[in-house]
Order: structure tokens, then C-alpha cells, then sequence
């Protein structure tokens, strides 16, 4: 069966067996249901003859609207006289950047990264660099495409809704693009470059991310106030009151407030690592190398409420055997629009942690402990919160000095001005 309608997710999902689809925006351009894949394809003339190019099968990085700009790519190389048959034929030996996506992650970031970088590329594989540069070959592109890239990101060419998350488990956060997410991706990508050169794939020196400017980002730290601490928490107690949310899931929450510590911290948290006799957790491999934390009464508390499960090492266990949870960040939207925590981030818990710890008078160095920071530099951001030492000392001097010298003027300074003849 063959139909002419503009090629959308949506006609493509509801293709049958063996139909052909052509695409009413694009000359030449259709999709074709297989056997195993739908697969997308261009119609043109070379020579005279005509010859058919394959795109590639539905699916990352190919969707309707990364085949069209594909297809429309091609056409453009054709008309400016370019050979189709010889690009097919040089890009047949030639890796693309979904092959070095693979090879990446393969050889590079699962053996040598921790679950939670691991799982942060896979995201940005899948959400960002295949979609935009999956079907480009690794050798062809340059620091003008890697720009395009950058920028696409940023406005959000990439984002899609969250998915509904399944009985099963099923589902996902919204991707949303921005600034932030261009910069992440776009670190990953100079590193695969990196890598690429080293196996060959690129000449030496020649990474096309090196010297793009990356965006400045807003790095404001959002802390709770009082009244949200005690909005949250009353929230977490009616969730486990009802069974509504996962137990562990709200048990974590507490403990990332209680602690400061950062996510992959608690969700990688195994118990050979507790210590609740002396309210330590000894964490064996965290982002800056071993380090303890330090358990409050509370949150001994809490960790001893949770039961272990059979066959998994983990505090905050999965239901699937041997795994963390999964479901931490979904719980904690639903707790965040629950508790009018409006804008608040998972990881403003630790913000939120340090900003009391000054509060209560600890200094930079102090908290810089609690929170595991490798560099004083990290610390800093917490300055503006703490109470400066020599401010202090010289109010403490000013006072004693000014009852030394005027007792009765130092009791009423500041009440009086004197008055401008």
C-alpha cells in the first residue's frame, strides 16, 4: 500500500506491514514498514537513473523530523552536483556520531564512571546527541556544526513532555533543553571527541568543541525557609501515613535534608557502609574520594526504620533485586508541588543544609566538611551566610571601647543625631 501524507510520529506508529508512506513537504522522501523496522528512505535521480538512499530505521536518532532535515540535507548536496551514489559510498567506512555514542560508552563511561555520570550521558546520548548528530559521520563535523548544536540545545529544539511512568515503572522526566543542558552536552561531547582521536576516528588536535564558549549559567541557590522545612515535612509524614509514595523514596528526602549529602550518595548508600552505633555513614567512593558523614538522632532514626530487602546490598532499595531506587526524583516532584515548594531542586536540600549549618554559626571550613567539598573554593558560595569573624571581634572591641569612653552616650548611640546648624 502506498499513501501521500506528511510523515508524522503518529502515521509512522500506525504504519502496517509493507506500507509506503511519502512525504507531502519533501520530494522523494517516504517511510517504509518492513519486516524487523520501519525504515526511512529518499527517491532521487542520478544520471538519469533512479536510485533510492536510505536514511536509516525509525527510531534514535531518527524520527520524521531528523529524516526530513536529513533527506532536505541530501537534496542540497544533489543539486549543488554532488554524487549520491559517492557520498553513500564514503560514508559506508565511515563511523557516525551514534556509533561513537555506543563505542563511548562502551569502552569509556561504564567502565570508568560512577553510575550516576553513567546514567547522566546515557540521558544526554539519547535526549540531545543522537537526535541532533547521530546520522553525521564522526570525521565531518566541525567546530560550525558543534555551534548549531550547542544552540539547538539551548532553545529547547530537543525538548519533549515527561512520559507517564507505567505500573511498571515505565516512563520519564521531561526533557527541557536550556542553557545548562547545552553545557553539559556539550562537555560530553568534547570528551568523546577527545576519545574519537585517540581511536582513530579524528585526526590529532582537531576536536571541534575545543573554543566554543559555553553558556553563563544562573547559579542562584535556593534555600528553604522555616515555614517550608515545616511544610515539607508534614507532607513526607501524611505520604507515609497513607502508604501513597514509596517508603524508602521519602526516607531518602529526609535523610538528603538531615545530611547534606549529595543524591548519589544516599541512592548508592549500601549497608555495610552504616555505622547507626556511631552515626556514621562511611561512603567508600564519593565525589571527592572517601569521606564519612555524620547521622543526627533523627536520621539514625529513620535509616533504622527501614527494613533491608532479601538479596539487595542497598539502603534505599529497588523492588528489582540488587538495585537502588529508581524513582527518587519522580517522588520528589510530586512532594515539591505538594508542599508549594515552588522551583526547589533535589539538590537544594543541600543548600538548604549548609545555609542552617551557618545559620547555627558553623564556619566555611565546618561546613565545607559536612558537605564533603574537595576545595575551599566550593565553600565559598555559602560566605554571604555566615557570620563574618572580624566583623564580629571589631563590634565586640567598639562596644567595650565606646562604654569605656562615654558610658552614657554609648548607652543612647545611635538614638540621636546631632542636629546641623
Amino acid at each position: 500500500m502506498v499513501a501521500s501524507i506528511r510523515i508524522t510520529k503518529r502515521v509512522v506508529d500506525g504504519m502496517k506491514p509493507g506500507e509506503t508512506i511519502w512525504d507531502t513537504d519533501v520530494k522523494g522522501f517516504a517511510v517504509r514498514r518492513q519486516a524487523r523496522a520501519k525504515v526511512y528512505l529518499l527517491k532521487t535521480r542520478v544520471n538519469g537513473r533512479q536510485r533510492w538512499f536510505s536514511i536509516g530505521e525509525h527510531g534514535t536518532p531518527w524520527t520524521p523530523e531528523t529524516a526530513r532535515r536529513e533527506a532536505q540535507r541530501l537534496w542540497g548536496e544533489i543539486r549543488s552536483g554532488t554524487n549520491l551514489i559517492a557520498i553513500r559510498e564514503a560514508r559506508r567506512d565511515q563511523p557516525t556520531v551514534s556509533e561513537l555514542c555506543e563505542r563511548f560508552l562502551d569502552e569509556y563511561a561504564r567502565p570508568h564512571k560512577k553510575p550516576l555520570s553513567l546514567a547522566a550521558d546515557e540521558r544526554n546520548i539519547a535526549n540531545h546527541i543522537k537526535p541532533l548528530l547521530g546520522s553525521r559521520t564522526v570525521a565531518e563535523l566541525t567546530r560550525n556544526d558543534i555551534d548549531d548544536f550547542k544552540r539547538k540545545v539551548a532553545e529547547g529544539r530537543t525538548a519533549r513532555p515527561a512520559v507517564p511512568i507505567s505500573k511498571g515503572g515505565r516512563g520519564g522526566l521531561p526533557v527541557t533543553g536550556g542553557p545548562g543542558a547545552a553545557n553539559r552536552t556539550l562537555a560530553l561531547l568534547s570528551k568523546m571527541f577527545s576519545m574519537a582521536e585517540q581511536w582513530g576516528w579524528r585526526p590529532d588536535h582537531s576536536n571541534p568543541c575545543h573554543k566554543i564558549v559555553r553558556y553563563a549559567e544562573n547559579k542562584n541557590e535556593r534555600f528553604l525557609s522555616s515555614a517550608e522545612i515545616s511544610r515539607l515535612g508534614g507532607v513526607l509524614d501524611a505520604l507515609d501515613r497513607d502508604r501513597r509514595e514509596n517508603l524508602y523514596a521519602t526516607a531518602a528526602i529526609r535523610i538528603l535534608l538531615l545530611t547534606g549529602a549529595r543524591l548519589s550518595e544516599i541512592i548508592w548508600l549500601q549497608w555495610q557502609h552504616v555505622d547507626l552505633e556511631r552515626g556514621l555513614l562511611h561512603l567508600p567512593d564519593s565525589k571527592t574520594g572517601k569521606r564519612p558523614v555524620f547521622l543526627n538522632k533523627l536520621a539514625i532514626q529513620i535509616i533504622d526504620r527501614l527494613q533491608p530487602k532479601p538479596d539487595n546490598p542497598f539502603v534505599f532499595a529497588s523492588d528489582m533485586p540488587g538495585r537502588p531506587i529508581q524513582s527518587i526524583q519522580h517522588v520528589w516532584q510530586r512532594v515539591r508541588v505538594k508542599a508549594d515548594l515552588k522551583g526547589v531542586r533535589i539538590h537544594d536540600l543541600r543548600h538548604s543544609f549548609a545555609s542552617l549549618a551557618a545559620a547555627n554559626g558553623a564556619s566555611l571550613p565546618l561546613i565545607g566538611r559536612m558537605l564533603g567539598h574537595s576545595t575551599p573554593l566550593t565553600t565559598q558560595r555559602y560566605a554571604h551566610l555566615v557570620n563574618d569573624p572580624v566583623r564580629d571581634a571589631n563590634d565586640a572591641v567598639g562596644a567595650t571601647l565606646a562604654r569605656l569612653l562615654n558610658p552614657h552616650f554609648s548607652a543612647g548611640c545611635g538614638a540621636h543625631k546631632p542636629s546641623v546648624q
